[in-house]
């Protein structure tokens, strides 16, 4: 509700790291890298359905999700080229530090 409010995804996935099921946490990351904040909250609103895990789980490409106005060969690339290191390093913050079990989730709030 507030253009001062800023927020960040750390993943601490339950099951092994894999690219098939890593799609969505893979999605997000690339939308944060390359998109402007209004596009990002269109995509991350339909990326983050059930039914849109269920169709990728299922083999649908990211890119049918993409939002008019999103740019989509950048963000194409990215999500391409992310490696899976970035979600083990995520997952080893989670628990690591923060304490949490794996799949468990938390929010963080370092605000006034």
């Amino acid at each position: 509700t507030s253009s001062h409010t800023r927020v960040g995804i750390l993943n601490n996935p339950s099951s092994k790291i894999k690219e098939d099921n890593t799609a969505v946490a893979r999605g997000i990351l690339a939308a944060f890298l390359t998109q402007n904040n209004s596009n990002i909250k269109s995509f991350l609103s339909k990326l983050t359905k059930e039914e849109t895990a269920k169709s990728l789980a299922a083999g649908t490409k990211i890119t049918k999700f993409l939002t008019p106005g999103m740019d989509g060969d950048t963000f194409e690339k990215k999500y391409n080229t992310l490696g899976l290191d970035i979600i083990k390093t995520h997952q080893m913050f989670c628990q690591e530090v923060l304490k949490l079990l794996p799949g468990q989730t938390a929010v963080v709030s370092n605000g006034r």
